[in-house]
């Protein structure tokens, strides 16, 4: 995992794909503001236990990413149209 410019890193998968992801769209709610709303608290991803995470708890399944699937945000408010 190695941060890029703005909200996007790349990401290395654990078949070894690497691909370059905007985090953007799936830093929404509460928990993702600190991390959307300041660069040096988005560069502290990890990944722990196979899962992108920051220090303040928020994660990422990497799945997600992997397969290109909407964010559970942009899921739920399509449910509700």
């Amino acid at each position: 995992m190695k941060p890029l410019q703005g909200l996007s890193a790349l990401v290395t998968f654990a078949d070894d794909t690497q691909r370059e992801v905007n985090f953007e769209p799936f830093l929404h709610g509460p928990v993702f503001e600190p991390i959307r709303n300041n660069p040096v608290v988005f560069r502290s991803l990890t990944i722990t236990g196979g899962v992108i995470t920051w220090p303040n708890g928020a994660d990422i399944d990497p799945d997600v990413l992997y397969y290109g699937l909407k964010p559970a945000w942009m899921e739920a408010q399509a449910a509700r149209t």
